[in-house]
């Protein structure tokens, strides 16, 4: 299994936080209602800032 480092987790942890309040929002401005896309916008934003995530799948 993949690790992820602190600061990927924390990402994550936040994404998911804000998908079940109904605020986090994708790229388009579409409310994000998918935990699975709510993970991968947490993990895109780590990646981001250099944080350790796994590359993304093609």
């Amino acid at each position: 299994m993949a690790k992820y480092s602190t600061k990927a987790q924390d990402k994550v942890h936040r994404a998911l936080h804000e998908e079940k309040e109904g605020t986090l929002k994708s790229g388009s401005g579409k409310k994000v209602t998918s935990k699975k896309q709510a993970i991968a916008i947490g993990l895109s934003e780590a990646r981001k800032e250099g944080a350790k995530a796994p590359k993304k799948k093609d």
